[in-house]
């Protein structure tokens, strides 16, 4: 069975989750679409629910399969998330923002009375790091804050596209610092958080209460966290 079928198996199986008249947090990524698609095809059998997209890539995908949107003018509390990771550690600390959406997961994670992640056997680690870390800067001095990131050890490098600097949703840059191995994440998290120009990273601490992971034999297996 293929990475992709893995990922299929287990975001359906938390679409299964979301109940009528939820507000449900709509992840981006390879994974996230798989949920999104199972809630198109629940909201065809009578569902009734609005969906919070974290970005124009799940916003655009709700639409073609026909979920309701409803934003933070409307709405202060969403009921359930289902995003991917791109790492999953014990603790259920995350790595996310390889989709460059991470700012906007984190708000609506944030948001959010509970969070399901759905990942691969392969997103799954004893420590985070092997993943580079996204960190969202402002383009501004951008050169400055990468200096101040590769004094927490690490060697940053601006994500490219076709040679020119990514640009999130949010108008900013994502600087990637590859740590190899981060046995602290909640006291990475705050350091970088720290340093100006920083928006945001990709370190998502004690906000998972809930893990499904697609396995290559068919099978889930669902993890509740410590959160």
């Amino acid at each position: 069975m293929s990475e992709e079928t893995s990922k299929q198996i287990a975001a359906e199986r938390a679409a299964d989750y979301v109940q009528p008249d939820m507000v449900v947090g709509l992840g981006t990524g390879s994974t996230a679409y798989f949920a999104i698609r199972k809630l198109g095809k629940r909201i065809e059998e009578g569902l009734q629910i609005a969906g919070v997209p974290t970005s124009k890539q799940s916003h655009d995908l709700a639409e073609e399969f026909g979920i309701p949107l409803t934003d933070f003018n409307a709405v202060d509390r969403i009921d359930l998330t289902i995003d991917g990771a791109d790492e999953v550690d014990p603790a259920f600390n995350l790595t996310k923002g390889g989709g460059g959406a991470l700012l906007r997961e984190k708000i609506v994670a944030s948001a959010s009375t509970r969070e399901i992640i759905v990942a691969d056997e392969s997103k799954m680690c004893d420590a985070l790091g092997a993943f580079p870390l996204p960190v969202e800067v402002t383009p501004f001095g951008w050169q400055v804050t990468r200096l101040h990131l590769a004094k927490l050890g690490c060697e940053p490098v601006l994500r490219r596209i076709e040679g020119e600097a990514f640009v999130t949703d949010n108008g900013n840059y994502i600087v990637d610092c590859p740590f190899e191995r981060i046995d602290a994440p909640i006291a990475l998290e705050s350091r970088i958080n720290a340093i100006s120009g920083v928006v945001d990273c990709g370190l998502f601490c004690g906000l998972a209460h809930h893990v499904i992971v697609g396995k290559v034999d068919g099978t889930c297996e669902e993890l509740t966290g410590p959160v």
